[in-house]
């Protein structure tokens, strides 16, 4: 491996645990921790230049005599919660408005024209019908079109789904044709109308740590109507990064669909979705891939939204996938991509053999080291060649608490395999932005996920996408998919 003896391999390095800004003149208002970030300094929107109606109008969709268990979970974001789970890492909530800048308003009243319930009874009935899923699907499909006439009430639409629906959630397991999802087709379908849309179960009303939910609801529902919780701290604004994510539908003419997330900057703002669907797929094996005329399109269409949105393109593209690039989709990217001077493609997996312990240094001299207590270090990037690096998204985080902290509590983290197609550098410096941008997911409270949001985002709306009818190709908002 570039000239090291066989029996060992590159050095490895560790990339420092990404900061986040939470203002956007104060470059002080830095914190690697998402949450005590928001504690200190408040939501990178919280200055003047960001307008959200305050307080923040919800809408409620649930079966009748649901409502008060809705306005009580709402009712517990406006006092202050503390962690009884996660302690090292969950902060304590102090209030929605106190966090967050702005008030939220959740009606009470089943009068409210925010409220729209739907009979019980009808809801039970369709759960003793033949097919379940599709008749629940159509009343709460009808409710929704009905709310939609008083869209103006409301900024977030919240839909709770009790247990007791749960026959109607999903296919059948034993059903070979059947792809039904309920959360999706609701989705699928505000999407349509331009409602953002909270899926409420039992599960938040239910679960011990109120604390845990307290955030994670205000995280999804501040960012649904137009917040932006944080930004990545120290990136370049005109680097950008695009998530490719294919998606096959189930019994339809049209199966393959290719999901192109809109390019991500370290502002997080103005992200949007293109959609492109393709009748004519190529495969590999299991994976589908497109054609050079198909990528271009794709990638030209995601290089002129970016480039309206920001007056020009990006110095610095890079394009991820979880699947190889084919020689007909680099060249389709060249073709479409050329005004970019610095262009890479990576193909990033979390399919590898590889783990990795941490080794403790020796006590004494002569001895061995110990297996540590904790994992490697969260960013340890390790050279396998020239063109393909592991890097550990998941590990011991550093600066989040008095000590160690490993999210996952237990377990060997594995590494995801990132592979360059195209582009010139070493791993530092892709390493570093796969590491902050499994930080920008704010549709939860977590430290990080193990995919980077480029490719987390894209398979979402991949998932979504089955459900819709057909593809349009107006740029969806990607907070109708969160």
């Amino acid at each position: 491996m570039n000239g090291m003896p066989v029996d060992q391999l590159p050095a490895f390095r560790t990339v420092p645990e990404p900061g986040l800004l939470f203002h956007p003149d104060r470059d002080n208002d830095v914190d690697v921790h998402p949450l005590r970030g928001l504690s200190r300094f408040g939501p990178y929107s919280r200055s003047h230049n960001f307008k959200l109606r305050d307080p923040v109008q919800v809408g409620v969709l649930c079966p009748t005599g649901m409502l008060p268990k809705v306005a009580q979970v709402f009712s517990e974001l406006g006092s202050t919660q503390r962690p009884r789970e996660r302690r090292q890492y969950l902060q304590d909530f102090d209030g929605f408005s106190k966090v967050f800048g702005v008030g939220i308003d959740c009606p009470i009243d089943s009068q409210d024209d925010r409220v729209h319930e739907i009979p019980a009874a009808s809801l039970e009935a369709a759960l003793r019908q033949g097919e379940p899923q599709r008749d629940v699907a159509e009343i709460l499909l009808a409710g929704i079109r009905q709310i939609a006439t008083r869209r103006h009430l409301f900024d977030v639409l919240v839909v709770y789904l009790p247990d007791w629906l749960a026959p109607a959630f999903r296919s059948p397991p034993d059903d070979a044709e059947g792809d039904f999802d309920l959360h999706d087709t609701l989705k699928a379908v505000c999407a349509g109308q331009g409602i953002p849309v909270q899926i409420l179960n039992d599960s938040a009303l239910l679960y011990s740590c109120r604390c845990s939910v307290a955030w994670r609801l205000s995280l999804a529902m501040y960012t649904k109507v137009g917040g932006v919780p944080w930004k990545l701290a120290g990136f370049e604004s005109r680097h950008a990064y695009v998530g490719l994510s294919y998606c096959l539908r189930k019994s339809a003419k049209s199966k393959f669909v290719t999901c192109c997330s809109q390019v991500f900057d370290a502002e997080g703002t103005n992200l949007q979705f293109l959609l492109y669907e393709s009748p004519d797929g190529l495969y590999e094996g299991d994976n589908p891939y497109l054609s050079r005329q198909d990528m271009r399109r794709v990638m030209a269409r995601t290089i002129d939204l970016y480039q309206r949105q920001k007056g020009g393109p990006p110095s610095r593209l890079v394009v991820h996938k979880t699947t190889p690039f084919r020689e007909d989709e680099i060249d389709g990217c060249i073709d479409a991509l050329g005004s970019v001077d610095d262009l890479e493609l990576l193909t990033v997996s979390d399919h590898t053999p590889w783990h990795g312990i941490r080794i403790d240094a020796p006590r004494g001299q002569g001895a061995k080291g110990d297996p540590a207590m904790y994992p490697i270090e969260r960013g340890t990037v390790l050279p396998l060649g020239s063109f393909e690096y592991a890097i550990w998204t998941q590990g011991n985080a550093s600066g989040i608490g008095s000590g160690s902290f490993y999210k996952e509590g237990k377990g060997i983290p594995r590494p995801l395999l990132v592979t360059r197609h195209l582009g010139t550098g070493g791993a530092h410096a892709s390493a570093r932005e796969l590491l902050g941008l499994t930080k920008m997911n704010w549709n939860n409270d977590s430290l990080y996920d193990r995919m980077p949001v480029t490719l987390s985002y894209a398979s979402i709306l991949a998932r979504v996408v089955k459900r819709l009818g057909s593809l349009s190709s107006t740029p969806y908002d990607f907070r109708f998919f969160m």
